[in-house]
């Protein structure tokens, strides 16, 4: 398709405007002691149904309009949900308690984003994550989207958020905690997201500012929640990158229901768009289960396992790259022999109980291990060409090296391993008392990590052998000889045995009050975390945090829907392995925990407008660092210096306004503006590795009104670059230069053939389908040369080092067939 072509189609579907569409309510009905009631009337206008003999029911009702709930029953008092607005195909979970004495009004509103809340956290629905495009689709794709989330690499499942980096996420799977591989440095080399999209029902995110209860991290929380199935359920998505497949099952009796998930991917798709040519024969498995056991109405049980198979093999061939500038253009030519052998096995099991204790009380226990095994082996030998390019467009030779500037060699071995076991076991519980939620949790962590580190870099150039620039290897040449050995310009050898145990918890409340017609919320909380940190050669280190945290929301009965919100406190983040270990792979067992403050103020203002609902919710926020563990940023490998000689500040204002701007789906406009840097050792303020300034991001759903079944979904994304790191061995103060900006738009245009209101006849082909669709996505719509990193090139004759770009993926197309049975 032409790129006109697809301008004009963009332009055409943005200008439509759509139907109604559905949305679902479901749950379970309970009486006064906690059992399921059967037979209980649920009504919406002339909607209707009634719950089964398990309590359970669910009800379709219309969407992005305001709905009354009705739950009735002959023998206890009526429960009324009101002003409930859902978004098109979400579906909403409420669990209604009938009593026998008290009429029971909840008024409650859910608009485009989702269930609304008063603690910073955004909900964010399943069927937008399965549906938006994305070269990783899923969960992180819609995260990349929001103003204060930045990640310039489409390879990645990574992001950093509000100036910090990728280790400074929480992810909880149902409560549990879980992780990623540790030895990953390359984008390319990541395979599948931890979260399986499909067997997803709520997605909660925060930015900042949350609360006790999540962990000890500086920068954000996304808490996902499996789905308990309902009903039998086959989905299954194929792609030129791979597929998935999921199962929903329950049992007769509806005590036992499990969702699972086996996913493959081939990254080949995307990596051969690069410039780099190569034999390139990745492959990645993940299979996912999530079990859920109703042994009695007062306990659950839950089982939640993972096994992760990543292959990734690499035989670089040659690679060409064009740069510099229109007077001066320049041309890095790189011929490759050797390949580059990684492993990645990750696995995790976990269970869970929850006791109801009561109505009002609730207490559990998780249990959960994780085990991964690394492997990181590479010989790759890359000579290289540095030169001037023809620029005359009238010569025979145009585009091609006219003269050489540099000429040299480089040699890369890597063989790193890396064996982690982290064990976790919590105990969490809540009580409700009036308008008030008590929050408590203990957890014990033990991690021990067995990782050795053997990397080494020779440079040739010219045929001479480059070494380190340090002063055992400053000589005077020729008038003096000199004998020193040859040594790698880089190298790196290290053996560690670490093990780390962790006692942290938490307390927190949370209350509602009114007060002159105005709703008031506000949650206070105390989190503690200590830790000890021993292994072979490491003297035994302990430490101690105490992190205060409260969020506070007000309501005004004014006529305008307007929600102020103000959240601070101080989240520290104890050193994990890789924050121990230094330049050189040495454990450094006293590092401290890096301390942030937090202070989010924001508003959320809720309006109807084309009698569809919008949000517009701004914030501004300010976090002053201290003990900050300095780092350097390539591609995504993450190398600390293990010190806590730094302090650092970030600043920034997001703006995002949601809502259904074509009636029945629902789409966003986000902008956002931070600033960050640090101040290592007292030699003044720098910008930091993830100081994205600018971010301008949309995700747009349309469809073609006299075809409501040609859907169009957009995502696109602008941020300023960051910065660009520096050689090896340079000092930061004085390399800051910055990638080029990051601009990216990927599109998915997708045809409905059958779906839960467009069903068919036992007689028809397509009767066995409850969703099928077939679509194509352009990934990198308009071809934008984005870059991630740069490759320094010495110049044998200047002795100056050229920052190379590493050029990201053009466009690709990419087809994709959707089923459920």
């Amino acid at each position: 398709m032409k790129l006109s072509n697809v301008q004009n189609l963009i332009i055409l579907l943005c200008s439509t405007i759509g139907f109604a569409q559905n949305a679902t309510i479901s749950g379970v009905v309970l009486d006064e002691n906690n059992k399921p009631l059967p037979n209980v009337n649920i009504t919406a206008k002339d909607l209707g149904t009634i719950s089964d003999s398990d309590g359970f029911y669910l009800l379709e009702i219309i969407a992005d309009k305001e709905n009354t709930i009705s739950f009735s029953h002959v023998a206890f008092k009526n429960v009324v949900l009101e002003n409930l607005i859902l978004t098109t195909n979400e579906t909403f979970e409420f669990n209604p308690v009938l009593k026998s004495d008290i009429t029971q009004i909840d008024g409650v509103t859910v608009t485009a984003t989702g269930e609304r809340t008063t603690n910073n956290i955004l909900n964010i629905t399943p069927e937008k994550i399965r549906k938006i495009p994305g070269a990783n689709s899923g969960v992180e794709t819609i995260l990349k989207l929001l103003p204060g989330v930045s990640s310039n690499n489409e390879l990645s499942t990574q992001y950093a958020v509000r100036g910090g980096n990728y280790d400074e996420n929480l992810v909880y799977v149902n409560e549990i905690e879980v992780y990623r591989p540790f030895l990953i440095r390359s984008a390319q080399q990541e395979g599948l997201s931890f979260v399986n999209s499909d067997l997803v029902q709520n997605v909660k995110f925060s930015s900042g500012g949350f609360q006790a209860k999540y962990g000890d991290k500086m920068s954000s929380v996304l808490d996902i929640k499996y789905k308990t199935p309902t009903l039998f359920s086959l989905r299954a998505d194929l792609s030129f990158l791979g597929a998935s497949a999921s199962l929903e099952t329950i049992s007769k009796n509806k005590k036992l229901s499990s969702v699972s998930g086996i996913r493959y991917r081939n990254n080949a798709l995307l990596v051969n768009s690069q410039q780099t040519q190569s034999n390139f024969n990745p492959s990645f498995t993940d299979v996912q289960s999530y079990l859920t056991y109703h042994i009695s109405p007062k306990f659950q049980f839950n089982f939640l396992g993972n096994i992760s198979v990543n292959d990734y093999k690499n035989e670089p061939i040659n690679r060409q790259t064009n740069f510099g500038t229109i007077d001066n253009p320049q041309a890095l030519i790189v011929y490759y022999e050797g390949q580059e052998t990684n492993k990645y096995n990750t696995a995790l099991a976990a269970l869970k109980g929850s006791y109801f204790l009561d109505e009002n009380t609730t207490i559990k226990l998780i249990s959960s291990i994780y085990h991964t095994t690394e492997e990181e082996y590479s010989d790759v030998i890359a000579a290289y060409e540095l030169g001037d390019i023809d620029s005359n467009l009238n010569s025979d030779t145009a585009g091609q090296v006219l003269t050489s500037r540099g000429i040299g060699s480089q040699f890369n071995r890597t063989r790193n391993d890396l064996d982690a076991l982290i064990f976790n076991l919590e105990h969490k519980g809540n009580h409700t008392k009036n308008n008030s939620l008590l929050e408590w949790g203990v957890k014990y962590t033990h991690e021990d990590i067995r990782d050795q580190l053997r990397e080494s870099e020779f440079i040739d150039s010219a045929g001479y052998s480059i070494r380190p620039p340090r002063a055992e290897f400053t000589n005077n040449q020729p008038a003096e000889p000199f004998d020193a050995p040859l040594v790698a310009y880089n190298g790196l050898s290290a053996l560690n045995f670490v093990k780390t145990n962790r006692f942290s918890g938490y307390i927190q409340i949370g209350t509602h009050k009114t007060w002159n017609n105005t709703d008031i919320y506000y949650n206070a909380g105390l989190r503690s975390h200590h830790w000890k940190v021993s292994g072979t050669g490491v003297d035994k280190v302990s430490q101690t945090v105490v992190s205060p945290r409260a969020q506070f929301a007000i309501k005004p009965n004014w006529e305008k829907d307007m929600l102020f919100k103000l959240s601070s406190g101080i989240y520290h983040q104890p050193p994990f392995y890789r924050e121990l270990r230094d330049s050189t792979g040495t454990i450094q067992p006293n590092v401290k925990a890096q301390k942030a403050f937090h202070l989010v103020a924001s508003n959320e203002y809720s309006f109807q407008l084309w009698d569809r609902p919008f949000t517009l919710i701004s914030e501004a926020y300010y976090k002053k660092l201290n003990n900050v563990n300095p780092y350097s940023l390539e591609d995504v490998r993450i190398r600390y210096t293990a010190t806590n000689d730094t302090e650092a500040y970030v600043y920034g204002a997001e703006v995002r306004l949601n809502g259904a701007f074509v009636p029945g789906t629902e789409s966003w406009v986000s902008l956002g503006y931070l600033k960050t840097e640090e101040n290592r050792d007292n030699r003044g303020y720098i910008a930091r590795p993830t100081d994205q300034r600018f971010k301008f991001g949309i995700l747009f759903q349309d469809y073609i009104p006299t075809i409501p079944d040609f859907k169009m979904y957009l995502n696109l994304v602008y941020q300023t670059g960051v910065p660009g790191g520096s050689p090896s061995y340079a000092d930061p103060y004085i390399f800051q230069n910055r990638l080029r900006d990051y601009k990216r738009a990927d599109l998915g245009i997708s045809y409905i053939f059958a779906n839960k209101d467009k069903q068919y006849s036992s007689t028809h082909w397509l009767h066995s389908f409850k969703e099928l669709s077939l679509g194509f996505e352009i990934f990198n719509l308009f071809n934008n040369q984005n870059s991630i990193t740069n490759t320094w090139v010495r110049d044998a004759d200047s002795k100056n080092e050229f920052a190379v770009p590493n050029y990201l993926t053009s466009r690709v197309l990419n087809l994709r067939l959707g089923i459920r049975l």
